[in-house]
């Protein structure tokens, strides 16, 4: 295999790995977000 076919595909993989990681991140807090309303930033309670 080409060095430049393996350098795409590691480089392809980590972007998959980084997005998969980022929604992950982004679940876990809105369920947090949402189990917590009251300690959210930049909320007033009236």
């Amino acid at each position: 295999m080409d060095e430049v076919v393996l350098a795409g595909i590691i480089a392809v993989g980590l972007c998959i790995a980084f997005f998969i990681g980022l929604g992950v991140f982004i679940a876990k807090d809105a369920k947090k977000q949402k189990s917590e309303p009251e300690k959210r930033e930049g909320q007033t309670s009236t």
